[in-house]
């Protein structure tokens, strides 16, 4: 389950497609000012570096930034804590290390290409296509910033629950399917065909949308337009996912023999001083290449099953998981006080104790989402969200941070809170409900009524 993308109270109210909007996509080129500094995301070219790079690139992080270095829930890599002096020098460091990142849209493979034991296409193949044949209106300034083309090979380690513009997944061997603005389930259908004429349909996309104005999503699209350029769209068949494809965390077989190690960031942030010296262990233990994937992850390839065990054992002392099961994987949390400047308290402790105290939230069935200022920069979906605030938290039972809270509460009550929602659930759960089902059928009048109470 990619974090952030199955977990959220998804039946009470559905959040405005506006609220995802949060303007220009941070690059190396230009990165966004932030609370802790600039930030600068990138998706290395294939979505794969050495182990020596991803090394060099972690450096990199602690000498030009703060040292944090987190994987976002899409399987982009940030870099926090820039400063208008060293971004620039990262850029350079990064460069020479042989780090390539395209330029233009984000294109987003599956992360096990060409690698994945039943992977049925290759979408290393149709990225090729694609940047051959539409190379230009790829690199037109016209195009959104944070458009995004996602190309699935059809493995067991996919990118069905990542939403995109543009998602091109192959369906059988030789055949791909073309849909847009949506996760593989919510995504409308085009055209079908083999890659050629699946990148032809992603260019006629990319023509309409540059037709339709400066910066337009495919969500812009009228059905008018759509029928226009694909006439024979009703036509095509939609053919569903076989099962959750999301990447396992833990070990996985892979086609030439090797294994991959899938681990986490605890919260989806580490610290270079505790990630560089587990890379350096991996290299020398075998691994090969790091691709970052969904939800938080990233990929150890080349390893052999004994070395993936061990060092899926010392994971949790870096501040990683390979544990499927570990309830640190249902919380988002932001740099937090004392990293960023318009935080207003130590997030990831504030996280450490509810997985300590609140099991009870932690089932997986919604994120809790641990927020230092009301931008939620950690977590831009709905979720169960405490934010800080100048005279305390306030405390959101599904929403986005930015939204208007559903309770205040005192700075020196924001633990036995957190305790009592859990208790709450755990009292008031019916048989086989999960936690986001429990907190939506008793409503959010009786839950603040709850909390007041004590």
């Amino acid at each position: 389950m990619a974090l952030g993308e199955k977990t959220s109270f998804d039946s009470w109210n559905e959040p405005p497609s506006s609220g995802m909007r949060r303007g220009a996509c941070p690059t190396l080129v230009a990165p966004m000012q932030t609370g802790d500094g600039l930030l600068a995301r990138l998706r290395p070219d294939g979505g794969i570096l050495s182990a020596k790079q991803f090394i060099q690139l972690t450096d990199a992080a602690q000498r030009h930034g703060n040292g944090i270095v987190e994987v976002t829930s899409r399987g982009s890599l940030q870099i926090r804590g820039l400063r208008t002096e060293t971004f620039k020098g990262l850029a350079a460091d990064l460069a020479a290390a042989g780090i390539s990142v395209p330029s233009g849209p984000s294109i987003e493979l599956s992360p096990l290409h060409g690698l994945c034991a039943n992977e049925i296409g290759d979408p290393a193949e149709v990225e090729a296509l694609l940047r051959a044949n539409f190379a230009a209106e790829l690199l037109s300034p016209n195009l959104a910033p944070k458009l995004s083309i996602l190309i699935d090979g059809g493995g067991i380690c996919g990118i069905d629950e990542v939403s995109g513009d543009i998602r091109v997944t192959a369906i059988d061997h030789g055949v791909w399917q073309v849909a847009i603005n949506g996760n593989r389930q919510s995504a409308q259908t085009l055209a079908t065909g083999c890659a050629t004429v699946a990148v032809a349909a992603v260019g006629r996309l990319l023509h309409l949308l540059l037709s339709l104005g400066r910066h337009t999503r495919c969500r812009a699209i009228e059905q008018e337009s759509l029928l226009s350029a694909f006439p024979l769209m009703d036509m095509v068949k939609k053919t569903k996912a076989s099962g959750d494809r999301d990447p396992p965390v833990g070990t996985l077989a892979l086609k030439n023999g090797s294994v991959a190690l899938c681990l986490r960031l605890r919260f989806g942030q580490i610290r270079a001083k505790e990630l560089v010296p587990f890379l350096r262990f991996a290299n020398d233990l075998g691994a090969t290449e790091v691709r970052p994937g969904p939800g938080r992850a990233f990929f150890l390839v080349g390893l052999t099953p004994q070395s993936a065990l061990a060092l899926s054992k010392i994971a949790p002392e870096y501040g990683l998981s390979a544990d499927q099961d570990d309830p640190s994987m249902h919380i988002a949390a932001c740099a937090g006080a004392g990293a960023c400047a318009s935080a207003h308290y130590h997030t990831k402790t504030r996280a450490e104790r509810t997985v300590e105290t609140a099991p009870e939230l932690l089932d997986g069935s919604m994120v809790v989402h641990f927020s230092g200022c009301a931008k939620g920069c950690a977590h831009p979906h709905r979720g169960l969200s405490i934010v800080g605030a100048l005279d305390g938290y306030q405390l959101i039972l599904d929403g986005q941070a930015r939204d208007i809270p559903d309770a205040q509460i005192a700075g020196g009550d924001i633990d036995s809170a957190i305790e009592r929602l859990a208790r709450l659930v755990k009292n008031e759960r019916q048989a086989g409900e999960s936690a986001a089902a429990c907190l939506r059928r008793v409503g959010k009048a009786d839950i603040i009524k709850a909390l007041r109470q004590g």
